[in-house]
């Protein structure tokens, strides 16, 4: 009786240890993104296959972008709560209103300038191939959504 309990604790125990090693061996990859500077930018080395000096000049890049568009979405948002608070307290198509719309607009007509600057300035950092992804990637998902205006 005494052997089989042997065996079964160092089996559990050998179990254990080969799971931990074989965890540990693979998150080590992300572990050390995680570690970088700019763990948000992880993503990005991995799936564009970027060597460690371009992804140093795209988080260069990213962390001088990240204050203005910080203070972009900050001014956007200010402008969305007076438009908010103009439209609570009426029911039509205001003067006023329609001012506010166009100040919005024109903040994130801005803002979109600015994040295709910064988007292109990235692209033109990695290799041609992985930047036309890159833009490709970047335009769908920020420049061109339908919201689901699509006719089916």
């Amino acid at each position: 009786m005494r052997p089989a309990i042997l065996v079964l604790t160092l089996g559990l125990a050998l179990a254990g240890a080969a799971y931990c090693g074989f965890y540990f061996l693979a998150s080590a990859p992300g572990r050390a993104l995680m570690d970088s500077p700019t763990p948000e930018l992880a993503w990005l080395k991995k799936e564009f296959n970027l060597t460690d000096r371009e992804f140093t000049r795209i988080s260069q890049l990213h962390s001088a972008y990240q204050p203005k568009c910080e203070e972009m979405c900050s001014r956007i948002s200010a402008k969305n709560a007076e438009l908010k608070e103009l439209l609570a307290q009426t029911n039509a198509l205001t003067p006023e209103i329609e001012s506010k719309l166009a100040e919005a607009s024109q903040l994130r007509l801005e803002c979109q300038r600015s994040m295709l600057k910064h988007f292109i300035e990235v692209g033109q950092t990695m290799p041609p191939q992985q930047a036309k992804r890159y833009l490709a990637w970047v335009e769908v998902r920020t420049f061109l959504p339908d919201y689901g205006m699509k006719s089916q």
